[in-house]
């Protein structure tokens, strides 16, 4: 396990350290540096996000923070928050065509609670996806750890009954990935593919950076061979690149696939690729919750540290 491999694990643990998510949430500079990557806590920030992606030709994908919910009225709450910036989207013209859908993460919408929580989430997944229907959009299931994956597919398979469209999401740092995909290739389905962020054993999930990579690549192989909808998620300039051959191997159109990266991240790259044709989506967090969020991201791609210290050092 190299340097970078060890500062990513790192960063997964703290994203669960409450004591250090206390010390970064309140220290004064936090949420001016946090802007880059978190467009603000309230709806009107999402959709105004959302807004100047569409005005630049990129659509978008927008996630209510929060996760791990064990408490009803809590789950309710963020069922009703995705209803009401979903009604907001459509009153601004911006779900039209699917230009900018939700992500929905099961366990802020009740899975965990105790008894009726995967029944509680999916039928609040239903509520929120019967919505997004009326307003001509989409929406796509966020995974989380690998103790939800089997949760989250079957929950997936019970919404797509009813609507068809709803996105799925795997994560190639685990082993079983490959299968997934296999099994999702399907007409009519769309997989989000990315790396995965969150701290997983040996024994479900690959440790290493470049297995992680070459995992990516198998399964985006897989996707880009079959007849879904691939969504590549990834900052990565050589999977991109990758994902491009393996397209045009594939004989896909341009509008058969979509690339996506996360809101604050480069962003000139982003209207680069939208400029040259091809689909770019934008994955907009938004909320309060922002600290495990943010944890993640820097797992992801630790140079984002040094874009955190720095401003905590010019600023604080």
């Amino acid at each position: 396990m190299d340097a970078s491999d060890l500062l990513r694990n790192s960063l997964l643990q703290l994203s669960k350290q409450e004591a250090v998510r206390d010390v970064i949430q309140k220290a004064p500079v936090s949420r001016s540096v946090v802007k880059r990557f978190v467009p603000g806590a309230a709806h009107a920030d999402a959709v105004r996000a959302a807004a100047e992606m569409a005005a630049t030709g990129r659509m978008a994908t927008i996630d209510y923070l929060g996760e791990d919910t064990t408490d009803v009225a809590r789950a309710k709450q963020t069922k009703d928050a995705y209803l009401q910036l979903l009604t907001a989207l459509r009153d601004e013209g911006l779900t039209e065509t699917g230009t900018a859908e939700v992500s929905l993460k099961l366990s802020a919408l009740g899975q965990a609670l105790p008894g009726d929580g995967n029944s509680i989430a999916l039928e609040h997944a239903r509520e929120i996806c019967t919505l997004a229907d009326l307003a001509g959009t989409t929406v796509t299931l966020d995974m989380e750890d690998h103790t939800t994956t089997d949760l989250t597919l079957e929950a997936l398979r019970e919404l797509r009954s009813d609507f068809p469209s709803v996105g799925a999401v795997l994560q190639s740092y685990l082993r079983r990935t490959e299968a997934d995909c296999r099994d999702l290739a399907t007409a009519g389905s769309r997989v989000r593919l990315c790396k995965g962020a969150y701290k997983e054993p040996e024994s479900v999930a690959f440790q290493s950076g470049a297995d992680v990579d070459k995992s990516y690549v198998r399964c985006l192989k897989i996707l880009m061979q079959g007849e879904g909808y691939p969504m590549v998620a990834t900052h990565d300039p050589r999977l991109v690149e990758i994902a491009g051959a393996l397209a045009a191997q594939a004989g896909r159109a341009a509008t058969s696939f979509e690339y996506q990266m996360l809101y604050g991240i480069r962003p000139d790259e982003q209207r680069r690729i939208s400029d040259r044709g091809d689909r770019m989506r934008v994955y907009i967090p938004y909320g309060q919750e922002w600290y495990g969020y943010l944890m993640r991201r820097m797992a992801e791609k630790p140079a984002n540290v040094m874009f955190f210290v720095r401003g905590l050092a010019t600023r604080g």
